[in-house]
């Protein structure tokens, strides 16, 4: 997640979920974003759905297996958004325990899959809250630009607010470079200021600015189907490969 609009958010959870799912791992990517990118990107026709995420976390009725989408393998699964999941900043206000509701809905699930990712609004809100509470571990993702700290320590504040109240297991994972352009001396700058910065905590492997990634929504593909020998393909790869690793 990243409060900042534009550093690569659904990008990488898209991404990083395909190339898990490649690897052999069972994925479930939840949609938590009103603007439904995710949904979109793998195949969803978000103004046919009849159920949404958004009914999983307003209607105590709805499971979340209902709402779940089988995408272009048969190992990843979406749990798609709508524009509906905007109502859910309203409705979830006078609710009695709103901040776990996604924890508790995902709680039957969990045996099903090998990873579960949650691509996050890109403002912090109710919806985000749920996220946090419901996750093991936080994945950030960072341009490799001006500004791109921007923000962070409202990020890095809510999580230990999350910690202490909600969730004492969240972790970050770790930090993401992206948007690197290795031909700028800006972005060569920008990357040592960013390993300086968050010392231990950013990942090795650097996404970097990539057209085929840009065009790869436009045909509703991940990269590794829409270009599978690119050089975004590759990084998300290696992505995948130093989380697997991480996490042994």
């Amino acid at each position: 997640m990243n409060q900042k609009g534009g550093c690569g958010k659904t990008t990488t959870a898209i991404n990083l979920s395909a190339c898990l799912a490649e690897m052999g791992y069972r994925v479930l990517l939840v949609d938590l974003d009103p603007q439904a990118h995710a949904s979109l990107n793998l195949g969803v026709d978000t103004h046919k759905l009849r159920k949404s995420i958004y009914h999983v976390l307003s209607r105590p009725d709805v499971p979340l297996h209902e709402i779940i989408h089988d995408t272009y393998s048969e190992n990843l699964k979406i749990a798609p958004s709508n524009s509906f999941l905007s109502s859910a900043l309203v409705d979830l206000v006078n609710r009695v325990g709103r901040e776990e509701i996604l924890k508790n809905r995902l709680g039957p699930a969990r045996a099903g899959f090998d990873y579960i990712f949650i691509d996050c609004p890109p403002s912090l809100n109710i919806l985000t809250i749920n996220a946090l509470a419901a996750s093991d571990g936080l994945l950030i993702p960072v341009q490799v630009q001006y500004f791109s700290l921007e923000g962070m320590n409202d990020l890095f504040t809510t999580v230990d607010l999350v910690k202490s109240t909600l969730n004492p297991g969240l972790s970050i994972m770790g930090i993401v470079p992206t948007l690197f352009d290795k031909r700028t001396k800006l972005s060569r700058i920008m990357l040592d200021a960013l390993k300086d910065y968050f010392k231990g905590q950013l990942l090795n492997t650097v996404i970097s600015l990539s057209s085929t990634l840009a065009e790869a929504p436009i045909y509703r593909k991940p990269i590794i189907l829409y270009c599978p020998n690119s050089k975004g393909a590759h990084d998300y790869r290696s992505l995948a490969e130093e989380i697997t690793q991480n996490e042994r």
